[in-house]
């Protein structure tokens, strides 16, 4: 069986504030052998972008370091403004098993990648994740904390030395996130108010850190350019915590804030299971078996 690793890079610009560089970061990836871009999300107020690639390992890897490289050539942490959280150019750089291997085989490979990215590029970086050399790291939010313009300063307690390279930022590119990790759903809601207040305070009641659902991380952004906020959230484990749960949680506590949710949107790519179970759960179609009903699993069964 060929083995395939989804590769998630997310990045610190955006179309709305540099079109060319976005451009650049796509033309990349697209020349990378054996590696497939599935999409490319890129969003204005985040000023930030998120890319999926398919590939093989040899494929992927060197797709982390070439883009990594672009990025660092391209952005300038110095001058990045966005509603997210930051702390490199590219500011996390996720390795996701898909397809004929183990997770452990992606953990060493993001650790190649961060010894490269460190010797070629000189850029620092924590582990994350399943990757982790210490279990505060695993939570992509502990290494994120203090961000681009706060990070010398933290890299200088002893606990927060990266684990490849110095105690020192570089100077325009910052510190990546590198680490392997199971599949993740970036997954947001957007509510009828410009309070973010609203947003940050429901955002508290329901990410796992603050006592809310354990697999949730969440955040309150505020949308400028469409004059609402956001509960943005990624969701770790989509089969503990299932989209519905947040979202209804979101929706209640928005009701009682006399404010209504508007929509909802995915970024980046999801698995399908996700989006079935919302299906059986508001369908009510409780005995419902998608590995078996739904056509295209039985047909990729087939091919098999």
């Amino acid at each position: 069986m060929k083995k395939l690793i989804e590769f998630i890079p997310n990045f610190s610009v955006s179309r709305t504030h540099d079109n060319e560089t976005c451009g650049e970061l796509i033309r990349v990836a697209e020349e990378i052998k054996d590696c497939m871009l599935l999409d490319f999300q890129s969003d204005g107020n985040h000023n930030r972008s998120v890319m999926t690639l398919i590939g093989t390992p040899e494929a992927i890897e060197e797709a982390a370091f070439q883009l990594c490289r672009k990025a660092a050539e391209k952005i300038d942490l110095r001058t990045h403004k966005g509603e997210h959280p930051r702390m490199g150019a590219t500011d996390v750089m996720p390795f996701v098993p898909l397809k004929g291997i183990e997770l452990s085989e992606c953990v060493e490979l993001s650790r190649r990648v961060a010894e490269r990215v460190w010797n070629e590029l000189h850029i620092p970086s924590f582990l994350f994740e399943e990757s982790c050399t210490r279990e505060e790291r695993r939570n992509l939010a502990n290494c994120r904390k203090g961000e681009f313009e706060g990070m010398n300063e933290k890299l200088q307690l002893e606990e927060w030395a990266p684990d490849y390279g110095e105690r020192k930022v570089h100077e325009t590119a910052g510190i990546t996130a590198i680490g392997a990790r199971m599949p993740l759903i970036a997954f947001n809601v957007n509510l009828d108010t410009n309070d973010l207040q609203i947003a940050k305070k429901i955002a508290s009641a329901i990410r796992g850190s603050s006592g809310g659902f354990k697999y949730c991380k969440a955040l309150g952004i505020d949308l400028e350019d469409k004059s609402i906020v956001q509960v943005s959230m990624n969701m770790v484990n989509y089969e503990k915590t299932p989209l519905y749960y947040t979202y209804e949680m979101i929706k209640t506590l928005a009701e009682s804030y006399g404010v209504k949710v508007i929509g909802s949107e995915i970024v980046g790519m999801t698995p399908a299971k996700a989006l079935l179970d919302c299906a059986t759960f508001y369908l009510k179609a409780h005995e419902f078996d998608c590995m078996e009903q739904v056509m295209e699993y039985r047909l990729l069964e087939e091919e098999e």
